[in-house]
């Protein structure tokens, strides 16, 4: 056989490859966006498409609260606003928190150890990893998180009820919860203000987390003319305060989309932005890992809750948070009082998951492969929760390896937003230090 058979031949079985090779992709493809459809209440792929934070009439938002470009520039000053922190138990963390503190950029908007510090903290890192105990600070006076905090991005899809046990928030899930308001939880009393969870959390928020806004601070820190332009109609006397500076946060809150995470990308026409692995992953989301079944928003988060058995916080945390853990423990039924509600927990997002090894309320889980395997094996850790509590979604799921393996890439890179951070002010009016602004955390930010 000479040269120019053998080179005709091996085109030809290149081509008869590459022919193979695109067929198969083309057919995934086709699999992955049939079953993406499928699972949509919508019957169409769409329903899952996440807007650009700009397209703010595409977002889901409070009707009290509508979204305006400039209410969101105003609430993406404050949520980092360290100026703010006026109202400290110790004068040596006077304005040195924010917001922020717990809910850091670089580490997907979560706190970047374990357990969240706000005030009474000291040092930052590369993503809040490094924060501890101030020295000057004994352990009560510290404002640190009993509980993990839910991830705030995409929060606008689950807004309507808010924290772990949906307390806040006056429509949705909490509609004949009435009788509750202010009795377990104090604070749910503001539901009556008729709000959405996310606008009522965050005027509880910052006065439990020790910031406060004022007419005098308005202009201190220079943000009385953001305030003038973006509500007017308010009263003066009430314009420079925690309720409008919640809804300012809350806004802006509601604009942090994961859109430009490879599904999303993906579900855009960039067939590309998956690789093979992570779609079929994704096939195995939807389908036999059945995944959607709880996280059934576009976001893959829901106003739902269930007892799916995992441990508490309590055990690992470094700082004890007092008696209101014990409540936190109970899931809903710490906020409604009912035995039905007994630790069951809302459904969380599953974007950005990759840049913090803590999962569950109870950070009990330390890697996306964990997790994955805690659901397949649906076997329930905590003692304390009784079984007849535990979900009837919560059963085993028995994944072959290889649907394992592709299933943790889908969730710890189809569904990771590496550009979050972009959310971020690049300076703030007042020109304070954020999110921290004790003497280390501005060394290890840079603002010295």
């Amino acid at each position: 056989m000479n040269r120019l058979t053998l080179l005709a031949v091996g085109l030809c079985f290149g081509m008869v490859a590459c022919v193979s090779d695109t067929f198969d992709r083309e057919a995934i493809d086709l699999e992955l966006f049939k079953t993406v459809a499928n699972a949509s209440p919508t019957n169409d792929v769409a329903y899952f498409v996440l807007p650009e934070s700009h397209q703010l009439t595409d977002l889901p938002q409070d009707p009290r609260n509508p979204l305006t470009a400039k209410k969101v520039e105003l609430g993406s000053f404050l949520f980092y606003e360290t100026g703010m922190g006026i109202v400290p138990e110790n004068s040596e963390g006077m304005q040195s928190y924010s917001c922020s503190s717990c809910h850091v950029p670089a580490a997907d908007f979560k706190p970047g150890r374990r357990q969240g510090i706000g005030e009474g903290g000291f040092g930052f890192g590369y993503k809040g990893e490094s924060r501890v105990k101030h020295s000057a600070y004994a352990e009560e006076q510290m404002d640190v998180q009993g509980i993990r905090p839910l991830n705030v991005l995409n929060v606008a899809y689950a807004a309507e009820n808010t924290l772990w046990n949906g307390s806040f928030g006056s429509g949705g899930a909490n509609v004949g919860t009435e009788d509750a308001w202010g009795v377990i939880e104090e604070a749910t009393e503001l539901n009556h203000l008729g709000y959405q969870g996310l606008e009522t959390q965050n005027i509880e928020g910052l006065s439990i987390h020790r910031l406060k806004m004022t007419p005098e601070l308005a202009v201190e820190l220079n943000y009385k003319h953001y305030f003038d332009a973006v509500f007017p109609d308010v009263p003066e006397e009430e314009r420079y305060s925690n309720v409008t500076t919640s809804l300012a946060i809350s806004a802006y809150l509601r604009t942090l989309t994961t859109y430009r995470a490879p599904f999303q990308e993906y579900l855009r026409g960039n067939m590309d932005a998956l690789t093979e692995e992570q779609k079929r992953g994704a096939i195995t989301f939807f389908t036999d890992a059945n995944c959607t079944s709880c996280h059934s928003s576009p976001a893959f988060n829901a106003t739902k809750f269930f007892a799916i058995g995992v441990h508490d916080l309590d055990n690992l945390v470094s700082f004890k948070e007092g008696p209101e853990l014990a409540k936190k423990n109970l899931g809903r039924a710490g906020f409604t009082g009912r035995d039905e509600d007994l630790y069951k927990f809302k459904v969380p997002t599953l974007y950005n998951l990759q840049r913090t090894p803590f999962y569950f309320h109870g950070s009990s889980k330390n890697s996306i492969e964990d997790v994955v395997e805690y659901f397949d094996q649906a076997i329930p850790e905590n003692p304390a929760v009784p079984m007849e509590q535990i979900a009837t979604e919560f059963r085993p799921l028995n994944l072959t390896d290889q649907q394992k393996s592709n299933l943790v890439a889908f969730l710890k890179f189809g569904l990771q937003d590496m550009h979050v951070e972009k959310y971020m002010p690049s300076a703030l009016p007042s020109g304070n230090c954020y999110p921290n602004a004790d003497p280390l955390s501005r060394q290890e930010i840079g603002c010295e």
